[in-house]
């Protein structure tokens, strides 16, 4: 998993964590139902970019509406990537909408699909 100080590093401003925190929700929240591991994980990385409940309710109150935010760094791409990948492997399930979101996500930053599933392979052996 990505360190606090990767975290610091990539997304310096508050619009870079909300825009991350923001891909993250979509991820989590693609079949419609967010498990307590999920949950635990949001609430974790929320904590990491030191995000208020303050600052994340309006992108909760717009789930219906959100879309990606692409980042222009090349390392916080893969650093959202793998964060989304984690996501997805929270609740132990490979929901196709989230695979499907991730790999929209990895499409849109340039990445292949192979890319994709090298990375949720390698992070299930990691689990």
């Amino acid at each position: 998993m990505a360190t606090g100080n990767s975290f610091d590093e990539l997304l310096n401003t508050k619009k870079k964590k909300l825009s991350f925190f923001q891909n993250l929700i979509i991820v989590a929240t693609a079949d419609r139902y967010l498990d307590e591991q999920e949950s635990d994980f949001l609430v974790t990385i929320g904590q990491q970019l030191e995000l208020s409940e303050q600052d994340t309710s309006p992108i909760a109150e717009n789930l219906g509406v959100l879309s990606f935010i692409i980042p222009e760094d090349g390392m916080q791409k893969t650093l959202e990537l793998q964060t989304l990948v984690m996501m997805m492997l929270q609740d132990g399930n490979l929901a196709d909408k989230e695979y499907n979101l991730c790999l929209e996500y990895a499409r849109r930053v340039g990445y292949p699909k192979e890319l994709l599933d090298d990375m949720i392979n390698q992070l299930k052996v990691g689990q």
